[in-house]
């Protein structure tokens, strides 16, 4: 296995996330306490570490994107009030480091979107602030205001999320509708859930709505943004999960963006919710979203799916988690809780069928990311011990009768 050694220093910072984001992606170790049902016993495919790249490092990284041809890493370390973008060679050279956080003529006022290379030489944000590019050295090259403004809920930003090129455009989630209303059941008949980004003219393009069989279209309610998608793709189709609902639906890539078809991801002892009757007061702090099973992450790696997921609470965890604790209570359980649900990681054939089900020891699931036809995945920290480097890893599908 290749060991390409990159040297990188800085100051040691923390993140702070909403707690389901942080449980997603809290570190896993080896155990497997799940027993899958409904594995193809007639293979079995798992991952291989082929490269890898260390990276020297005191601090907390969030990994935005890399280069194979060019052997490029973009990556970002924020702070409270601060976010340094810093630009790396594979050979352990910090060939930029810059910022475009705060008042400043070409700042992109905040990031909607995980940080994208286009070609060798520029990188794209998209922020409040428009579609700006940029050359590797932060120097602006052009930006394009929106046609009409942009806001969301919530995102995740770092390697294996964000926003995908497809020609000339974008694939990504649909800016918020600030018209829609959460409390009226035609929302889930309105929304549009995908939408292409056009960096030449800032427009956008929203489509694909919920499918009439979908979860969301049960006439029930359910928690802000339980929906959001995740989504890969390829020349002619949209492989896309609506949060949640384990199913993955299969649209044509070009107008009118046709259901082609689906199929039922059959995840052993998932548990999510599946919505409530009512629409109450203080629907949205009722905890329904606090442990739901969820998809993380879509990856098509040759002729199959590799879907990282959340298994989701018990309910006895669930009630747990709300109970009254001391300090040393509530440590004691989410490091129980850590080590009960790490993020697994299913490998599907192109018909659905489960071929194997793993916890990737010591790779973060939900960072895998496709470039150059390589499938890239983030080692998961180790949470007792601090390190002073992280690695990257290439990662390839071991096949075994």
């Amino acid at each position: 296995m290749k060991n390409f050694n990159l040297k990188i220093f800085t100051v040691n910072k923390i993140y702070i996330f909403p707690i389901f984001l942080f449980l997603f992606s809290c570190g896993s170790n080896n155990k497997d306490p799940f027993k899958p049902n409904s594995v193809q016993n007639s293979k079995k495919i798992s991952f291989e570490k082929l490269d890898s790249i260390r990276i020297d490092y005191l601090g907390v990284p969030a990994i935005h994107d890399l280069n194979p041809k060019s052997k490029k890493i973009l990556f970002v370390e924020r702070g409270e009030y601060s976010e340094e973008i810093m630009v790396a060679d594979f050979s352990g050279n910090i060939l930029y480091s810059f910022s475009k956080l705060g008042d400043m003529p070409d700042s992109y006022g905040g990031l909607f979107s995980t940080l994208k290379f286009v070609g060798d030489s520029t990188l794209v944000a998209y922020g409040r602030n428009g579609f700006l590019t940029y050359n590797l050295s932060g120097k602006l090259q052009s930006r394009i205001k929106f046609k009409e403004d942009h806001t969301f809920d919530s995102v995740r930003k770092g390697m294996g999320h964000g926003m995908e090129r497809h020609g000339e455009k974008y694939l990504y989630l649909n800016p918020k509708n600030p018209d829609l209303k959460y409390s009226d059941l035609q929302f889930y008949n309105d929304l549009r859930l995908l939408a292409w980004l056009d960096p030449e003219t800032g427009e956008k393009i929203p489509f694909i709505q919920f499918p009439e069989t979908s979860i969301f279209r049960s006439g029930k309610y359910f928690f802000r943004d339980s929906w959001s998608p995740v989504f890969t793709l390829d020349e002619n189709n949209i492989y896309v999960a609506f949060g949640s609902e384990p199913i993955i639906y299969i649209y044509e890539i070009n107008p009118p963006y046709s259901l082609v078809s689906s199929f039922s991801l059959e995840l052993p002892n998932y548990q999510y919710f599946k919505g409530e009757d009512n629409y109450g007061p203080g629907f949205e702090l009722k905890g329904f979203s606090y442990g739901s099973g969820r998809i993380l992450n879509i990856q098509k790696v040759d002729k199959f799916f590799a879907v990282a997921y959340f298994n989701g609470y018990e309910k006895r965890d669930r009630d747990e988690a709300f109970a009254n604790k001391t300090p040393d209570e509530v440590k004691a359980f989410y490091k129980r809780i850590r080590e009960k649900y790490p993020i697994r990681i299913a490998i599907l054939d192109s018909n659905g069928n489960i071929l194997n089900d793993f916890v990737p020891g010591g790779l973060r699931a939900s960072s895998m990311l496709i470039r150059n036809h390589e499938l890239w995945m983030f080692e998961e920290p180790d949470r007792e011990v601090e390190k002073d480097y992280f690695r990257l890893f290439r990662v390839g599908l071991k096949i075994e009768d």
